[in-house]
């Protein structure tokens, strides 16, 4: 290479290096400020995700006390915490009642029994108990017997004021599905995989359970149709299985037969009541006849039973269980009425027949109209709770208003309509994308 061309290639590289040079800093300092964008965006994102309570629902709880707080947060956390405080202690009140009513009787002689259990089926029904959580077994279908001078109808008074019988009578178990086995099955939940849930006993733990029988009886046995039996040692091991199986947390049991204080002598189940309505070596007897049906309508023991519960307002005061069984009378019952209690732990004078016999919702009655008012809106009513903790007073409809609109709209609060994370790992994309470019 000549002298010439040497200095021709020293000055190509003087015009081309400069722009060289110059290129390949622009690039990197293009990448950089690209870097730099994207390691601070980064790390707001994280402030703001890490900005967010940890647990949303004690911020719910504990900010129950901020005027602009929903009404949607309040009943959130007053469901929350009534529910948490009910399974957390075994002291706590019974929350559901289930009622099992069995009548082990049939031919159209034993009208009687059916009519019992009827009876006490609508008692149960009158003071909330659903037919969700009652089961019915009746051995006999006196309605649709030939004999019934009245089809379709089942009646426990002579003076025929009320259908027992009426259209909102669900019947679980009929005829020959009353057995021992199906009776057995119902308390101990030990069902065939095809039997439906409504033919079931789903009580648990926290349920008051009251179980009615009547049919015929003797000194420690009790008969079904005539063709079964069982006695007052499978009577006490059955309640004992449901307790082992936590079936139930107190039991009242009612048994309306002869000598029925003697189906419940070897009991050894805590939590139970047993109620009978005469005493061992001693019959129960009917009340009264209907001459157009032609045999007796009801025993004298349900109907005491209809009497106590008819004849009191239940609305604002509810008898104590004591209250109850000293209704019952000897000369009324033509029996001696007798009751077991040494296992049941809590003194009866305190304990509400309702306890048994009732809902366990709380129900305010009010004796004028409820106002009308925008259906859209919560109201300033609340049903008052026999816990004090549970007591929440809501803003009225206008306060509601002016707490909406004196919320101010934040930046943050925009954002929490739409999922954080989503943005963010949308936003890393969007940059990672041009810095690539």
């Amino acid at each position: 290479m000549t002298q010439s061309s040497h200095h021709r290639v020293k000055d190509i590289f003087r015009i081309i290096g400069p722009h060289r040079s110059k290129a390949f800093t622009s690039s990197d300092h293009r990448r950089t400020t690209s870097f730099m964008i994207l390691i601070l965006t980064i790390i707001i994102i994280i402030s703001i995700v890490r900005a967010q309570p940890s647990n949303p629902k004690s911020t719910i709880i504990s900010s129950s006390s901020d005027p602009s707080l929903t009404n949607t947060h309040q009943l959130q956390a007053l469901v929350e915490k009534f529910f948490s405080d009910t399974h957390s202690s075994s002291t706590q009140k019974h929350s559901n009642n289930w009622v099992v009513l069995i009548d082990t009787s049939r031919f159209w002689f034993n009208y009687r029994h059916v009519a019992n259990t009827l009876s006490i089926y609508h008692i149960v029904k009158n003071l909330g108990i659903p037919d969700s959580q009652i089961l019915l077994m009746l051995a006999d279908d006196v309605a649709c017997n030939p004999r019934n001078r009245f089809p379709g109808e089942v009646f426990n008074n002579k003076n025929r004021q009320k259908n027992l019988y009426g259209e909102n009578v669900e019947v679980d178990y009929r005829g020959y599905e009353v057995t021992v086995e199906n009776f057995f099955r119902v308390l101990t939940g030990r069902h065939h995989d095809a039997v439906p849930t409504s033919k079931r006993l789903m009580s648990d733990e926290h349920s008051n359970v009251l179980l009615f029988m009547t049919g015929h009886g003797g000194d420690e046995f009790f008969k079904f149709q005539d063709q079964e039996e069982i006695n007052s040692a499978d009577i006490a091991d059955v309640i004992h299985q449901m307790a082992e199986r936590r079936r139930f947390r107190e039991m009242l049991m009612i048994v309306d037969t002869c000598q029925a204080g003697s189906l419940f002598d070897k009991l050894y189940t805590p939590n139970v009541i047993a109620v009978g309505s005469s005493k061992r070596g001693e019959n129960s007897y009917s009340h009264h006849s209907d001459l157009d049906i032609g045999v007796a309508v009801i025993d004298r023991f349900t109907y005491s039973s209809l009497e106590f519960f008819e004849n009191r307002d239940f609305r604002h005061y509810s008898p104590s269980v004591r209250n109850w069984f000293n209704s019952y009378t000897a000369e009324a019952l033509h029996s001696t009425p007798n009751m077991r209690y040494d296992l049941y732990p809590r003194n009866l004078d305190t304990v509400p027949i309702t306890d048994f016999f009732g809902s366990d919702i709380k129900i305010e009655f009010q004796d004028e109209r409820y106002p009308r008012g925008n259906a859209t809106l919560l109201s300033t009513y609340l049903p008052i709770h026999t816990n004090e903790e549970y007591r929440i007073t809501f803003p009225s409809s206008d306060e509601t208003v002016v707490a909406a609109q004196e919320t101010p709209v934040t930046f943050e609060n925009g954002l929490s309509i739409v999922n954080k994370n989503i943005v963010a790992l949308f936003v890393i994309g969007v940059l990672i994308c041009l810095f690539l470019k």
